[in-house]
């Protein structure tokens, strides 16, 4: 009977599968490192459990201690999120072996698909679109030879990376020479794997991915497309659904495209496939990520369907609970994700204890959040804290929306990107949906405060408290954070936000 289900991971997407569990009554263990013993996940779960110092790699990282936990608290399933083990053939292989299920893809898959270079040749052999670039792992010379043959600028990229991590531009063979031991470098400390490639940069792109739903019965089903243009160092910032870049042509064919990768791999689980769309509307497949997204969020307030619930579905042997015709995309839907690091330090990850917490609500407003009022923020983990999502009957009603949430949202004790958002809302380039993956690179630059502007912060701050203490109308001329009297933001090239 299986009625047990271990989270295999931290923060904000720990609580959002364990409460998915709940609703299914299924009993719920976490796992936790000693930097996380007061975290909100741990208070979520019916049983927690520490297995390691604060490290990720003495902790989250060590799958035999996580199987472990599993076996003696009597798990039957393993949910592993995204990050840390979600794509590690190896733990999923493990868990299998010792009678566990693991709630993804099964091992072969994952392998074949973590590694990028081998899906862009899975996605040659399909006739699909791809980027110039190198497919196989070539040592320095080949790399140095194959970017003279494909032209300049060219992304190095780590062949078993993800979430952005690893992504180089370069613009010439000189950059190629210097990058190339790096990039090697830094893949075997993150990844395991020292493997590059190159791929052709395309400039003014739009970053387009699709959800995917697929049981072992063979049914395959795509939940629509999400655009995640707004980025930073190919970091996904903000996302949304639908993308307003598709046509209706354009969107059928990218997604029958993702559903071709799926089928040709006998794929069983949920998975995404990622493609960039060039300003001539030409559209070049680019990834497929065998786990669960960040970004979910936005599909699932769209479609009405919850992705982890079906995940367990399908890993408990259950068939898809909905059709393709079944799948009736409404609205469209906004997500922030709310980040502990600070822009005006070049994006310095922050830490400190979180002092004073003021979540948003109302209509239309969902806060996938793994913090709260007393929480000590580490250095050890990803610097990401919640993420808002919104949704409206249209775009510009869910754009309102996050607007107004974000007014509302306040986290006090540690350095957040919440003004950065407000600033990118409010933007008349992204209301009008003119952007592409390097927009907030190109068009946002923060202005450096000066010894003043912080101490003209300090006193705005320090006056609002008290009109709210004492009830008294204190004039700010509408300042209410150093953002904005700073300017916020410069655009570049004239304008206004």
């Amino acid at each position: 009977m299986i009625n047990k289900v271990l989270v295999a991971n931290r923060g904000e997407i720990a609580v959002r599968v364990l409460r998915t569990c709940k609703e299914l009554g299924f009993e719920t263990v976490a796992i936790y490192s000693e930097a996380d013993r007061e975290a909100l996940h741990v208070r979520f779960a019916d049983e927690a459990y520490c297995i390691g110092p604060p490290p990720a790699k003495e902790s989250y990282l060590r799958g035999e201690y996580i199987l472990q936990v599993a076996l003696d608290s009597g798990v039957q399933l393993i949910h592993p999120g995204y990050g840390f083990l979600a794509e590690s053939p190896e733990f999923a292989r493990a868990c299998i072996e010792a009678g566990v299920i693991f709630v993804g893809p099964d091992p072969e898959t994952i392998e074949q698909l973590s590694d990028n270079a081998a899906a862009r040749r899975l996605a040659r052999r399909l006739r699909l679109h791809i980027l110039p670039g190198t497919d196989w792992s070539l040592d320095d010379d080949e790399l140095l030879a194959s970017a003279d043959r494909i032209g300049y600028p060219l992304l190095l990229k780590a062949a078993a990376g993800g979430g952005g991590v690893g992504i180089r531009t370069i613009n010439s063979r000189s950059e190629l020479e210097i990058a190339i031991p790096t990039a090697r470098r830094e893949a075997r400390t993150t990844f395991g794997d020292g493997a590059v490639y190159l791929e052709q940069l395309i400039e003014n792109a739009r970053h387009i991915e699709v959800q995917l739903l697929a049981d072992a019965e063979g049914n395959i089903i795509n939940l629509g497309e999400r655009e995640c243009s707004i980025q930073r160092r190919h970091h996904k910032l903000i996302e949304e659904a639908p993308s307003r870049a598709l046509d209706p042509s354009l969107r059928r064919r990218i997604l029958r495209s993702a559903v071709r990768i799926a089928r040709a791999v006998g794929y069983i689980g949920a998975g995404t496939v990622e493609f960039l769309l060039d300003p001539e509307g030409k559209y070049y497949f680019l990834k497929v990520n065998p786990r669960l997204q960040v970004e979910h969020t936005v599909t699932e307030a769209v479609t009405g369907v919850d992705i982890v619930k079906e995940q367990l579905r399908i890993a408990t042997g259950r068939n898809l609970s909905y059709s393709q015709k079944e799948v009736k995309p409404r609205g469209w839907a906004l997500e922030c994700r709310i980040l502990a690091e600070d822009p005006f330090r070049n994006y310095a990850a922050s830490v400190g204890r979180i002092s004073r917490l003021r979540e948003p609500g109302g209509p239309g407003v969902r806060l996938d959040s793994g913090i709260c009022e007393g929480l000590t923020i580490t250095p050890y983990y990803d610097s990401l804290l919640a993420k808002l999502v919104t949704w409206g009957e249209t775009r510009a009603v869910a754009i309102v929306r996050m607007r107004r949430a974000l007014e509302e949202y306040q986290i006090h004790g540690v350095m957040t990107n919440l003004d950065l958002h407000r600033a990118l809302l409010n933007s008349h380039r992204f209301f009008g949906g003119q952007f592409h993956t390097r927009f907030l690179e190109e068009q946002f630059v923060p202005t450096e405060p000066e010894e003043e502007d912080y101490l003209a912060a300090a006193l705005t701050t320090a006056l609002l408290d008290w009109r709210k203490r004492t009830g008294a109308q204190t004039q700010t001329n509408g300042v209410s954070n150093r953002w904005k009297m700073l300017g916020r933001w410069e655009l570049l090239g004239g304008g206004d936000l």
